[in-house]
């Protein structure tokens, strides 16, 4: 795509270029910047959602369990691009059916997660998906979770791994972990 596109350029949109110290860029607009921001991230989660895909398409998942709430967003596009159901795990009291929970230690006290207690089977292989990983403790959890209903297997997966909070040493050795970006 181009900036011009990006933009979607019209007359309530200013644009015009500015010298300033030597530097030179672009003065745009309020309305192009949004257009911009909009554009670049639909285009960014569509390449991640695409990334992922690749991954685990060969895998024969049936459900995509995403985290509340950042994980909603990726988690349930992939179900649908896998062809998998969607399964939300949630806190507390936000479901609407009967729940199955792990309860789990945060830095700050506890904190507890939930799933519909039909939402997985024996004959499911789960990918458990969330935006980011940091210390692990809800996705840990998740899994844990998860592994109630003794799924056939289940992988996990996250965008971007913050590598210096050592989230991975959450989950048992053995347990796969991917992330498309780590930093």
């Amino acid at each position: 795509i181009s900036l011009t596109e990006a933009l979607v350029i019209d007359p309530e949109c200013e644009i015009g270029e500015e010298v300033a110290e030597s530097v030179n860029f672009l003065s745009f607009g309020r309305r192009a910047v949004l257009n911009l921001r909009q554009t670049l991230a639909s285009k960014i989660l569509e390449l991640h959602k695409e990334n992922i895909y690749e991954q685990y398409k060969d895998k024969g998942i049936t459900k995509v369990v995403g985290i509340e709430s950042r994980g909603f967003i990726l988690g349930g596009a992939l179900a649908a691009r896998l062809g998998a159901g969607f399964v939300m795990a949630r806190k507390p009291g936000k479901l609407p059916a009967e729940t199955i929970e792990e309860t789990y230690t945060k830095e700050y006290g506890t904190d507890c997660i939930q799933i519909h207690k039909d939402a997985i089977d024996e004959n499911d292989v789960v990918l458990l998906h969330d935006d980011l990983l940091a210390t692990g403790g809800t996705m840990a959890a998740t899994y844990r979770l998860v592994q109630k209903c003794n799924p056939k297997q289940a992988f996990i997966n996250f965008v971007i791994e913050l590598e210096g909070l050592d989230g991975r040493k959450a989950f048992a050795e053995g347990v796969e972990v991917e992330t498309l970006l780590k930093l």
